[in-house]
């Protein structure tokens, strides 16, 4: 009995001494849109929104799902580290508060209403962690149960969205005549799809529909959905469903998180849960379940939180290393894996034939194509998010190391025939693709520090006058900026070869050229 009131216990506060949310921005709106009870103003407590988020995942890791493994590393003070096995495997023991991706992850995609695609074999927890979000954003379990949807191989559309009534078929006039009835599971705020790669892919392209734009469409009938956190399973992300995943499906899913194995030495857990009847979902203490409001004052504070301009530049430096194929165009413009993907052509192919770089060095070679703009965003979001769990106002260097390889787990196609994964120390890369991510970040940054670019970016500089505005610009200050422009470009082509950070900086002082010149000309006419 003892062990059933334990289940209700959550953290006492604060989880993360000193980091008090109460000194958020004030917003007036909070007066009227922010639930009671949410910060110290209002009840006298003593924590924010990000202290009950923090008090959820402890809840979860603590009680809910048995995951003792804390793979999102934070450091205090220098760590101990080790070496073990055979392949010289490194160890690390965290010195700050860490956590596990597998509770971590899905928790943020919560509050910021995203897509989490969640990847492991059968029985590793993976439906039942989302059904738990779904808990914590207020639905019961019934209604959860009733809304998942399970794919399998005869799922039709009318079995994802919904039927037409069977009397308005016969007595319509029209097709506006008929009505829906929608499936309930489309106004829901928490949407899991369960094993979607056994989805046919016609129904799958309905469901692209309502992941893309919130909405589904039948018989000319459409239902609008609610802004929602996504959930969606699979046993492995590598084509093993009954159906291949469309790309533009998956192209919508905005994090991956892997559920790893289950520890053995906590097999008397599961003993006692047997024994004694404990179902974690059926306990959920009251102060861990978010209102809508209160998701919605979370997902605000998110975006509020700073990426510093240092920061932000390494992420621009790491994000530009992936899209130039200096052989896939003749004009700069084109010069880009995605142009040459478009013409039917092996990728691969077209690597193999330039042979003036060193492509076990250039990380580009890794991969077999750049990042989109939706990529973009979502790490940006996520580095937000981790920061502001962690109770901090201004997002670190290590949150974008831990950010990015579970972001662009499947946005990053892995070029498998780069000399980079011959070599013995980096053939487990192919199968590590969280590791292999975080590989390319750090190779990234190393060659950022290298060329000094905290220090320098000349391009930066331009950029961030001309965003000033040229009104009030005279002409001379025009032509100065004009020859700068020109002399960089020069410097550029000085040193003959084509790097893939030089390619969104070549494109951007052309444009700034262009900017410049039309400026000059319209200076000129004005006269």
């Amino acid at each position: 009995m003892e062990e059933h009131k334990s289940l209700g216990k959550v953290s006492q506060s604060p989880t993360v001494p000193g980091n008090v949310h109460g000194k958020r921005k004030f917003d007036i709106a909070d007066l009227y849109n922010r639930p009671a009870g949410t910060v110290a103003e209002n009840a006298g407590e003593s924590y924010g929104l990000d202290e009950k988020l923090r008090k959820a995942y402890f809840w979860i890791a603590n009680y809910a799902i048995i995951n003792p493994f804390c793979d999102i590393e934070y450091n205090n003070t220098a760590p101990n580290r080790y070496v073990i096995g055979d392949n010289k495997t490194g160890l690390t023991l965290a010195t700050g508060q860490s956590y596990a991706s597998f509770i971590l992850f899905p928790l943020l995609t919560l509050v910021t209403r995203r897509k989490c695609l969640l990847v492991g074999g059968p029985g590793r927890g993976k439906t039942s962690s989302a059904m738990i979000m779904g808990l914590l954003a207020g639905y019961s379990m019934k209604d959860i149960k009733r809304a998942v949807q399970h794919g399998q191989p005869q799922m039709t559309v009318s079995d994802l969205l919904g039927n037409p009534l069977p009397s308005d078929m016969v007595s319509a006039k029209s097709m506006d005549d008929i009505k829906i009835a929608w499936r309930k599971w489309l106004g829901m705020k928490v949407k899991i799809i369960d094993e979607y790669n056994r989805i046919p892919a016609r129904t799958q392209s309905a469901l692209l529909n309502v992941m893309s734009e919130n909405y589904a469409e039948l018989l000319d009938q459409v239902y609008d959905c609610p802004e929602a956190a996504w959930y969606l399973t699979a046993n492995d992300d590598a084509g093993g469903g009954t159906y291949q995943v469309i790309e533009a499906l998956k192209d919508r899913i905005d994090i991956v998180v892997r559920a790893l194995h289950f520890n053995t030495r906590f097999l008397k857990d599961l003993l006692d849960r047997v024994e004694r009847g404990i179902k974690p979902e059926e306990m959920i203490p009251a102060e861990i379940i978010f209102t809508e409001d209160e998701i919605e004052i979370i997902n605000r504070e998110i975006l509020e939180v700073d990426i510093p301009d240092r920061l932000m530049r390494r992420i621009e430096y790491f994000a530009s290393q992936f899209e130039l194929l200096e052989s896939g165009g003749e004009q700069i413009e084109y010069k880009t894996k995605d142009n040459v993907k478009l013409s039917g052509t092996a990728i691969p192919q077209v690597m193999q034939s330039e042979t003036g770089k060193d492509q076990l060095k250039d990380i580009s070679y890794q991969t077999m194509n750049g990042l989109s703009v939706r990529a973009f965003m979502t790490c940006l979001t996520f580095i937000k998010a981790l920061a502001y769990f962690r109770g901090n106002d201004k997002a670190e260097f290590s949150d974008v190391r831990h950010i990015l390889p579970f972001v662009l787990h499947d946005k990053l196609a892995q070029n498998s025939d780069s000399p980079f994964f011959e070599q013995p120390e980096n053939m487990v890369y192919r199968y590590d693709r969280v590791s292999w991510i975080r590989k390319l970040f750090d190779l990234s940054c190393a060659e950022y520090d290298k060329a000094g670019l905290d220090k320098k970016d000349p391009v930066g500089e331009l950029l961030a006058a001309f965003a000033r505005g040229l009104d009030g610009t005279t002409e001379s200050q025009a032509e100065h900026t004009v020859q700068q422009i020109e002399k960089m470009l020069g410097d550029i082509s000085a040193g003959r070869k084509l790097y893939a950070p030089q390619f969104d900086d070549i494109l951007t002082l052309k444009y700034l050229h262009q900017r410049y010149t039309n400026y000059l000309r319209w200076l000129k006419w004005k006269e």
